[in-house]
């Protein structure tokens, strides 16, 4: 069931939904560079509601030790944070708190999940928790707020 056509997702006008390969149907966004760089990161809705996120884990991931950095963890936790706080924030937003605990290592070739939840959202800000898996195995948890922006117009000088 990924019933993303009645959300805020379809909004976005960066919104990419991939067509090939292992993430075939899932959603990414284009516009943040250092995302598609650091990832490609994606996400869906699974059978439960819920917005699941996920990438595979490439040699660009890992650390001098062989093991997920702790960077794209944290990375693709914020990208989390922005795919579940989509339908609640509606418009521009930036994360202004970030706590995590890091719990294992994944390696290269591990499908690394996301999943996170609104724990309270205001007028301004949006409270979430988080936790990262590989399989059913517990990688990394989070936590962080997001606060609403207005976009702001230029002025010319």
């Amino acid at each position: 069931m990924d019933d993303l056509t009645k959300s805020a997702f379809l909004n976005r006008p960066d919104l990419h939904v991939e067509t090939e390969g292992e993430f075939a149907g899932w959603r990414t966004w284009s516009r943040d560079n250092f995302e598609t760089n650091n990832g490609p990161f994606y996400h869906r809705m699974d059978d439960q509601g819920r917005i699941q996120c996920a990438f595979r884990v490439g040699s660009k991931h890992l650390n001098g030790a062989g093991n997920v950095h702790g960077g794209a963890f944290m990375s693709f936790a914020d990208y989390c944070l922005f795919a579940v706080a989509t339908p609640v924030l509606r418009g521009p937003g930036v994360t202004v708190s970030f706590a995590c605990e890091f719990l294992d290592a994944a390696r290269e070739g591990e499908l690394v999940e996301g999943f996170a939840e609104i724990m309270r959202a205001g007028g301004s800000m949006i409270f979430l928790r988080g936790v990262l898996k590989s399989a059913e195995r517990p990688l990394f948890t989070f936590s962080a707020s997001i606060k609403r922006v207005n976009r702001r117009v230029p002025t010319s000088t």
